[in-house]
């Protein structure tokens, strides 16, 4: 019961200066819906990166020839060592872990279809690629076993390629066009996929038969890269041991103990991109976690004041039988209100703050509950750990000196 006077009490003396109490609680507000928004922030982006690269293959593992270096020096594109299907075959036959396998071949060259031209990639692949890299065709087929062997002139176009060379809105399939003057049909369409999380448009690729592209665009016999799938997210470093046993079988790919390649799987792109991002968000909310220390630091400043205004009524009430707990819980009540008061409404205003900048921006917003959680009891301790030095002040005053205060 005593307790509840208390803080009572404390209401009623926060309430008679509602325009200060107000300022007080602002620095708190600010800091509590700045942590919430840039921790909405960086959920968001994690998410959000998490989802591409999903998108892009999530047991998605590449095999990239080695630059070597011979005395210091970085060879030269002509004495790296070479892939080629070869080493493919190997892997597929000596591997537990792996789903799937392409080589890719790529080259920039100009498509031409009619009066129309743009500049755009080719990547030469095999029938695995597309679900290695999740890719999908809304219209016609996928090139077969046969394609790939006779290196037919077929391909596959993106969205953004048939958005440039059939401005008209021609129907593509069964259509002729001419990459670095070479005829290709085209017998199938990507489903759209958009940007990735590298700013590169995933509909701006022809895909061929690989075949095709070494001997009638590239004018190799090797292949550039190696792509695989794991069987699952989980078997990713599993299988990158199958492929490099695979691979170091292979005299050529093997200097020593080195590997004359590189092996990278998405997973560890993943990781890299999820510690830059966290310790992004972790920067941004230490910022906006100044903003608290500046509120509590002002919550300090005005319980003193507070103290001082009030120094008569605390010897009045020592007079009359006040003790020195019941003075240090009422002024550090008064300091917990505040704080938590301000932090309640820095909470539903970083709540709308992030939903305002979410539809606003465009950027996606993750509100986490333990963010609001960490919040609430940052702002109670920041209520306790800067109104206990006032209060404390005002339960030790001689209660005489106070009377005597003018």
């Amino acid at each position: 019961m005593r307790n509840l006077i208390l803080i009572i009490l404390a209401l009623k003396a926060i309430s008679r200066n509602k325009t200060r109490s107000f300022l007080t609680m602002l620095g708190i507000i600010i800091g509590v819906a700045s942590v919430i928004t840039m921790l909405a922030i960086g959920q968001g982006s994690k998410q959000s990166i998490e989802q591409q690269v999903s998108e892009m293959g999530a047991n998605m593992i590449m095999v990239f020839p080695g630059g070597g270096q011979r005395g210091g020096a970085r060879l030269g594109a002509s004495d790296m060592p070479q892939l080629t299907w070869n080493d493919a075959i190997s892997i597929r036959n000596n591997s537990r872990y792996i789903s799937h396998i392409s080589p890719l071949v790529s080259g920039n060259g100009q498509a031409i279809a009619g009066a129309n031209n743009w500049p755009t990639s080719i990547q030469g692949v095999s029938t695995d690629y597309l679900t290695i890299r999740k890719l999908d065709i809304s219209q016609g087929s996928l090139f077969s076993e046969y394609d790939i062997n006779s290196a037919a002139k077929v391909c596959i176009l993106g969205k953004t390629v048939i958005n440039n060379l059939f401005k008209n809105g021609e129907q593509p399939l069964g259509q002729i066009i001419r990459y670095n003057q070479i005829p290709f049909t085209v017998i199938g369409i990507l489903k759209e996929k958009g940007v990735n999380t590298f700013g590169q448009d995933q509909d701006d690729v022809i895909i061929a038969p690989f075949t095709t592209v070494q001997k009638r665009i590239l004018g190799i016999n090797h292949i550039q890269n190696i792509y695989l799938s794991a069987i699952n997210e989980e078997s990713s470093q599993l299988a990158i041991e199958e492929v490099e046993t695979a691979l170091r079988k292979n005299p050529k790919l093997v200097s020593g103990n080195t590997n004359k390649f590189e092996i990278r799987s998405q997973h560890e792109l993943l990781s890299m991109m999820g510690s830059t991002n966290q310790m992004m968000t972790l920067l941004l909310a230490a910022i906006a976690g100044i903003s608290l220390l500046v509120g509590g630091i002002g919550i300090m400043n005005i319980m003193f004041v507070s103290v001082t205004e009030r120094t008569r009524e605390i010897g009045l009430r020592m007079a009359v039988g006040g003790k020195e707990r019941h003075i240090l819980t009422q002024f550090l009540m008064e300091a917990i209100i505040v704080s938590v008061g301000g932090g309640l409404i820095g909470i539903f205003s970083g709540i709308l703050a992030s939903l305002i900048l979410g539809k606003i921006a465009g950027w996606p917003m993750i509100i986490t509950q333990s963010s609001i959680i960490l919040s609430f009891f940052v702002c109670a301790i920041i209520g306790v750990f800067f109104g206990w030095y006032p209060a404390r002040k005002a339960a030790s005053l001689d209660p005489i000196e106070a009377l005597r205060y003018e």
